[in-house]
C-alpha cells in the first residue's frame, strides 16, 4: 500500500460540463476524481456509486460512454442525479412545462408568511402546478424538467433577466422560514413576478445544448445495502464518497426542494436512515462495512473500488483509520492497494462546511482497493 498525491485529469469544454451543475448539492466531489478512476480502469463496462449524491460519478461515466447506477437515500440527491443519465432536448423540456402550465393551475398553494414573501403569487401558482404534475411523471423529459426546477427554485435576484424563481435567497440551501421572512421584511424586499416558463427555457438551453450522449443507467432512491441486494447487474468500477462521520442531515437545509418533490411545506428535522448519524464510531464503521460487503457481491472479481473520504473538524476522528477499518470489517475480498492524500476540498464543496462555520478543513483521502478474494 502506497501513499501518493492525486493527479489532475484532462479538462473538457465548459458547455459539455454544464449539465453536471444542473442543481447545487453541497456534498459533492470534483468531477476530476471519478474521471481519474475511469482513466485508471479503461476496461470498465459498468460503474456504480452507492452514495451517489448529485450524481457526479454518473456524469463522469456518461462522459466515458459507460452505463452507471447510483443509489442515495435523499430524494433531492436522487432527483438531481437521475437527470445526469437521461437524453432529452431543451425543446422537449420546454414543451412539457408549457403543456402543464397551459393545462391550468392545479394543486394546493401553500399559505403563510414564508410563501407570501418567497414567491410572487402567480409564480407560486405556476410552481405548484408543475410540482403537482411532475409528482406522477416518470419519463426522461419529466426527470430533466424536475431537476431544472430544483436548480431554479431559489437563489439570488439578478439585476437583468431572472435566473431563479424566489425572492432573494441562497441557491445552495433554503433559508429557514422565520429567518427568511425577517430578512425580507427588514430589507423591504417583496417578491417580484418571475415568468416560470421563461426561466425554464433559458436554463434548459444552457444545460442541454452541448450535453454529451447518454449511455444508460439508473438512480435508485433508498438504502444502499437493501438496494444492492436487489440488483442483478455486475460492476467493475465503484467510485463513491460516503458521508463523513457525524455529518448532520441534509434534509433540513434542502427543505424547499424536498417540498417540491412531494414533501410537506415546512422544515423537517431528523436523521432517519442517515448512515453518518450512527451512535458511535464503531457503529459507523460497521454500517460502512455492510455497504462495502453488499457492493462486493455485485462486482466482478478484479473490480476497482475508489473511495474519497474525510472528516468533520469537530468529530475528532482519523478518516484514514476509520475507512481502513470499515474495509477490513467488510470481510468481502477488498484488498487495499493505495491510500493517497486528496488535498483540502474547496470551502464551498466540502462536507465539513455544513452550510455554516466549520473550522479548518481536514485533508481528504482517496482509498483504492481491488476485489481479489470472495465476499463472505
Amino acid at each position: 500500500m502506497t501513499a501518493t498525491a492525486a493527479a489532475p485529469s484532462p479538462s473538457r469544454p465548459e458547455d459539455v460540463l454544464r449539465l453536471n451543475a444542473v442543481c447545487p448539492y453541497y456534498t459533492m466531489f470534483p468531477l476530476d476524481f471519478p474521471l481519474q478512476q475511469l482513466a485508471a480502469r479503461p476496461d470498465a463496462t459498468r460503474v456504480l456509486d452507492p452514495f451517489c449524491g448529485r450524481g457526479t460519478t454518473l456524469y463522469a461515466a456518461r462522459l466515458a460512454e459507460l452505463p452507471s447506477v447510483g443509489i442515495d437515500i435523499n430524494p433531492v440527491a436522487a432527483a438531481i442525479a437521475q437527470a445526469k443519465l437521461v437524453q432529452v432536448t431543451p425543446g422537449a423540456v420546454v414543451r412539457l412545462a408549457r403543456q402543464v402550465l397551459d393545462g391550468g393551475m392545479r394543486g394546493e398553494v401553500p399559505e403563510g408568511d414564508f410563501w407570501q414573501w418567497c414567491f410572487e403569487r402567480q409564480t407560486l401558482r405556476e410552481l405548484v402546478a408543475l410540482r403537482e404534475a411532475l409528482l406522477g411523471m416518470t419519463t426522461s423529459t419529466a426527470a430533466m424538467l424536475r431537476a431544472v426546477l430544483l436548480g431554479i427554485l431559489h437563489g439570488p435576484r439578478n439585476k437583468n433577466l431572472p435566473s431563479y424563481l424566489s425572492n432573494q435567497m441562497p441557491r445552495t440551501y433554503a433559508s429557514k422560514p422565520a429567518y427568511a421572512v425577517k430578512f425580507w421584511k427588514k430589507s423591504d424586499m417583496e417578491p417580484v413576478r418571475v415568468p416560470t416558463l421563461e426561466v425554464i427555457e433559458r436554463r434548459a438551453k444552457r444545460l442541454l445544448d452541448a450535453a454529451p450522449l447518454a449511455h444508460g443507467g439508473r438512480v435508485y432512491l433508498g438504502d444502499s445495502v437493501e438496494t444492492l441486494g436487489g440488483l442483478r447487474q455486475k460492476f467493475d468500477l465503484v467510485v463513491t464518497s460516503p458521508p463523513y462521520y457525524g455529518m448532520r442531515t441534509y434534509v433540513a437545509d434542502q427543505w424547499l426542494r424536498s417540498w417540491f418533490l412531494g414533501g410537506p411545506p415546512e422544515v423537517l428535522y431528523g436523521t432517519h436512515g442517515q448512515i453518518a448519524r450512527q451512535p458511535n464510531q464503531e457503529a459507523f464503521i460497521q454500517a460502512l462495512a455492510e455497504v462495502w460487503g453488499a457492493t462486493a457481491r455485485r462486482c466482478h472479481q478484479g473490480a476497482r473500488l475508489a473511495i474519497r473520504f474525510g472528516a468533520l473538524p469537530s468529530a475528532r476522528t482519523d478518516p484514514e483509520q476509520m475507512l481502513l477499518a470499515s474495509v477490513r470489517e467488510a470481510k468481502a475480498g477488498w484488498v487495499v492497494k493505495e491510500v493517497r492524500q486528496a488535498g483540502t476540498p474547496p470551502k464551498r464543496t466540502r462536507q465539513a462546511e455544513q452550510f455554516g462555520k466549520a473550522g479548518s478543513a481536514i485533508d481528504e483521502i482517496d482509498l483504492i482497493a481491488e476485489l481479489i478474494g470472495l465476499p463472505h
